[in-house]
């Protein structure tokens, strides 16, 4: 499990071995011209810390044109776009860092969002 000692640039290599060289939205692979971003899927303004658990690589497009939405309706607005989403990968790093909360405790801010958007995913299966 990921505590939050590490920097930014240490988390988006360790998501990107983790998940592959693809923007999770978007399904661009990165390149020097399609730079890699860390994406908070309960986004920071919403509680959401700088952990692993809650981390994805986007490409800089998808990550601003997200903003602060929640993934779910971020995958469905890519649905609309007819990206190729990559929905599992989401719903994985969702409830890994439901885990990584039940253990670690904190998050008050989050976890309201968070449950939201597990539901909603599970229910677009």
């Amino acid at each position: 499990m990921e505590g939050p000692q590490r920097d930014r640039a240490e988390r988006l290599r360790v998501v990107l071995e983790r998940d592959g060289p693809t923007c999770v939205w978007c399904g661009r692979t990165f390149t020097h011209q399609v730079v890699p971003t860390t994406d908070h899927l309960v986004p920071r303004v919403k509680g959401g810390p700088s952990w692993l658990e809650n981390e994805v690589a986007a490409c800089r497009r998808c990550n601003g044109d997200r903003g602060h939405r929640g993934a779910a309706e971020w995958l469905e607005e890519c649905g609309r776009r007819a990206w190729p989403a990559d929905g599992d990968r989401v719903r994985r790093v969702l409830v890994s860092l439901e885990e990584a909360i039940a253990v670690r405790g904190g998050q008050r801010r989050a976890r309201s969002h968070l449950a939201t958007q597990v539901r909603r995913l599970r229910r677009q299966g």
